[in-house]
């Protein structure tokens, strides 16, 4: 696995991307990282009295001038410009993300969730678009502009594994990136009977075997969801690993199971 080298950092200068700051640093130095901060610029948010008082290319220019000047002196304490980069750019703001980290090799995206706001309405925010397009793994975490994020700990991370063709490499990631933090992994899979608890952990050997892990297994048991989010509760998770999509497909690289995860996680999710 190529190891956690680059981190983009995307930030729109509220309250919530200073609390969030904290947190991204302290991803920075558990994997020796490099942070790319990152802007965009959405000139298709202008307000009606905007546009109706002036050009709309004088209108960009301006927001353009404000967000570099913001961007050159915001977090200079936290992420120096001599050390990390600033990007600035304008678009879409979700698809710029995703193309930004595709075109650098960025290995990790670190993206602040608004509480209210992305946990009622996850289908259509930013964030939920970054996880469906980008291809690098995603880290998310709930937090507020009056609360800082939960601090990002690495003694005990949880991969929920679904079994499927997908299951080995989400495992291997988990395994590969837990050694490099020092924590430890437990593997979790949900099940809705005793019998299926018998052949899943057949199968959960196999996968293991195959990733070249010999975590702590934990079977939860009852309705999907329910279960993998009270074991991550009772196992006091810091970080949950789940599986996204290889591939973005018609279908996308989410799923409604991966969205309630996320959304509703007790803690960091780490979507890969």
């Amino acid at each position: 696995m190529r190891m956690t080298q680059k981190i983009l950092f995307p930030v729109d200068f509220s309250p919530s991307s200073v609390a969030m700051a904290a947190y991204v640093k302290r991803a920075a130095e558990i994997f020796c990282a490099e942070v790319s901060v990152i802007h965009v610029c959405d000139f298709t948010s202008y307000s009606g009295f905007e546009l109706y008082a002036r050009p709309s290319n004088e209108i960009a220019e301006e927001h353009w001038n404000i967000a570099k000047t913001k961007l050159e002196h915001f977090l200079e304490a936290e992420f120096s410009f001599a050390k990390h980069p600033r990007i600035l750019s304008a678009g879409d703001t979700a698809s710029v993300i995703a193309e930004t980290a595709k075109k650098r090799k960025i290995d990790l995206i670190v993206m602040p969730t608004h509480a209210g706001r992305f946990r009622r309405m996850l289908l259509g925010s930013t964030t939920a678009k970054v996880l469906n397009d980008a291809e690098c793994p995603v880290l998310t975490t709930e937090h507020a502009e009056t609360i800082a994020p939960r601090p990002l700990e690495h003694r005990q991370w949880v991969c929920a594994i679904g079994l499927s063709e997908n299951s080995e490499r989400v495992l291997r990631y988990a395994k590969d990136i837990v050694e490099a933090t020092g924590a430890n992994l437990t593997v979790m899979y949900a099940v809705q009977s005793d019998e299926e608890e018998l052949r899943a952990r057949r199968r959960l050997a196999e996968v293991q075997s195959q990733a070249g892990s010999d975590a702590a297994v934990f079977i939860a048991k009852g309705p999907v969801k329910e279960a993998l989010l009270d074991a991550a509760r009772e196992l006091s998770a810091d970080v949950l690993v789940i599986g996204r999509s290889p591939h973005a497909g018609a279908l996308g690289r989410m799923r409604d199971l991966t969205y309630s995860l996320i959304r509703d996680s007790p803690c960091p999710v780490l979507s890969v």
